[in-house]
């Protein structure tokens, strides 16, 4: 006895009809319709498991364009703006450096919580300043520290404002010292200079120190070189503290730097 092909059969009956259909369905061909279906089915739920993210990142791939040209441009003002602020560091230590440490505070000292050293100078070894004990040239430096000079000598009919000496901007209260020996010709108060001091020297020479806070010298009296006769100030005609040095030889001003040779 044989035994024929195993399968399904399906009846279809319409309404209204007598007869009925019957479809035989082939076990093969069924079994592979199923596996046809769930490998469709896994196929697509792959299909939009794995689309789901690659459109959302395709979708936010213009908001990354755009973000990373705002960077660019950010990055650009900052390295803009890093350069501005390099050029005002640059400015304003060289303000500092003409007007003195402490008319223009340091940034370092004065945000610190902690007191910050002042700057300290390495001086030629042995280039102590030997001041002579008699009557002398105004040859020396008046400051022990090394100040900076924020104006030079300008005679008359240069263009400039008449100006027989040199500013040396250097913090109220510093030691002035006479760049010589001599005798103190005169002391008192004056509006251009204010507070000052003018020694008399050998040979025709006089030595001029002006806007001083305090004058410790007195008339008429014998100085050393390098003896204290005042201290430094911002007194008379003066925008800011320093000392006005200058020389004279026969009653004319002359350039301190053709006397004064000392290092600093």
């Amino acid at each position: 006895m044989s035994v024929g092909k195993r399968g399904v059969s399906v009846i279809v009956q319409k309404d209204g009809a007598l007869q009925a259909r019957t479809y035989r369905i082939p076990l093969w061909m069924l079994r592979a319709g199923v596996v046809l279906g769930v490998t469709a089915a896994m196929a697509l739920v792959l299909g939009i498991a794995f689309y789901g993210p690659i459109a959302r990142q395709a979708a936010r791939v213009p908001s990354l364009a755009r973000e990373v040209e705002r960077l660019r441009t950010d990055n650009q003002r900052i390295r803009e703006l890093a350069t501005a602020l390099d050029s005002v560091e640059s400015n304003y230590e060289r303000l500092r450096r003409m007007v003195g440490a402490d008319i223009v505070p340091d940034r370092i000292a004065r945000q610190s919580a902690l007191p910050v050293a002042p700057v300290i100078y390495a001086g030629i070894p042995g280039a102590v300043p030997q001041y002579e004990p008699e009557p002398s040239l105004p040859r020396h430096w008046p400051l022990d520290e090394r100040g900076y000079v924020t104006r030079g000598q300008a005679a008359a009919g240069t263009g400039d404002e008449e100006h027989p000496g040199i500013d040396i901007a250097v913090p109220v209260g510093n030691l002035v010292r006479a760049a010589g020996g001599g005798i103190v010709l005169q002391t008192g108060a004056q509006e251009e200079y204010g507070n000052f001091v003018l020694l008399e020297h050998p040979t025709g020479y006089q030595s001029m120190y002006g806007h001083l806070s305090r004058i410790l010298a007195v008339q008429g009296m014998r100085v050393r070189a390098g003896e204290v006769i005042g201290l430094s100030g911002n007194t008379g005609r003066s925008s800011a503290p320093h000392l006005h040095f200058e020389i004279r030889h026969d009653g004319v001003s002359i350039d301190p730097g053709t006397m004064v040779k000392e290092e600093r």
